[in-house]
């Protein structure tokens, strides 16, 4: 509200009226100039805080391509044989390189009951991209019923090296259909001798419609999980060595539709398939 001027209320009338106006715009001049001066000091604060607190993109993947880019993806095949027979979990899917399709920017795995037996995908970055500390996020639509189990996780780059669990091994999502509207986040390592015990089992009702961005920020002192934004899951030991923190070093990305197996379940529903996985994306952030 502007007061009016001096001369309207019978004060100083020694000045002209031009005089008054002349003051008036002056005043008004030098306020509006302080209020631009301070909103401009407080747009540039706010402007830099969100700028400073904007992660760094290091890895995106979204899956808009015609085909997996080999310079990052490696499709693993078979059935784990000889080394790690069914997949270390006596899973009987046999891992193809016809099972997944990239279309209108998303990654399909599709799992099929065929010939008496099961087909599906396994995709890995080893030995082509690994990152050490960040946040990695995925937007993934889960497929359903008793058998299905996919899974985005990571392995230590060293696990040619020292073995597992001892390499460390992080996951990021895990479901099974035979446990609906429930999700697992996991780490294993040499303490737990690789049992699962470093564990957090989250019902969600309906986690299986749509799509739900699943995350891990992982730093030198914790990994910090969260679903759709909403943490549910922090793992940060007291003591942290080889067998308790093996994630002091760079782990590569793997992504997978498994069926049945000691975690999937004997009791697989040849009815439910074909049953799709499917990505979004994949992008990991610098923390």
């Amino acid at each position: 509200m502007k007061f009016a001027p001096n001369w309207k209320q019978g004060k100083n009338n020694n000045l002209s009226t031009d005089a008054y106006r002349e003051r008036e715009i002056s005043t008004d001049f030098k306020l509006n100039t302080m209020k631009h001066y301070f909103l401009s000091m407080i747009c540039g604060i706010l402007l830099l805080g969100c700028s400073s607190n904007q992660a760094e993109l290091i890895f995106a993947e979204e899956f808009d391509a015609p085909a997996l880019n080999e310079e990052i993806w490696s499709i693993e095949l078979g059935d784990g044989c000889p080394d790690l027979c069914g997949w270390g979990n006596n899973e009987p899917q046999i891992y193809t390189n016809e099972n997944h399709m990239l279309e209108d920017g998303f990654l399909t795995i599709r799992a099929k009951h065929e010939n008496d037996g099961y087909t599906s995908t396994r995709i890995t970055t080893k030995d082509k991209f690994e990152f050490k500390y960040g946040k990695i996020e995925a937007r993934i639509k889960l497929p359903v019923g008793n058998g299905v189990w996919p899974a985005f996780w990571m392995l230590g780059s060293n696990i040619d090296e020292v073995g597992w669990p001892k390499s460390g091994e992080i996951d990021i999502m895990e479901y099974v259909g035979k446990e609906p509207n429930q999700i697992f986040t996991s780490l294993h390592t040499q303490s737990s001798h690789g049992n699962t015990i470093n564990t957090r089992k989250m019902v969600i009702d309906n986690i299986e419609d749509g799509f739900h961005i699943y995350t891990a920020d992982w730093s030198e002192d914790k990994i910090e999980f969260a679903i759709d934004g909403e943490v549910t899951y922090t793992y940060s030991p007291d003591l942290k060595n080889e067998d308790t923190w093996p994630f002091d070093q760079p782990f590569y990305v793997l992504v997978n539709l498994a069926i049945g197996g000691h975690f999937g379940g004997d009791d697989i529903d040849n009815s439910i398939f074909p049953q799709e996985f499917v990505i979004d994306y994949i992008r990991v952030y610098k923390n």
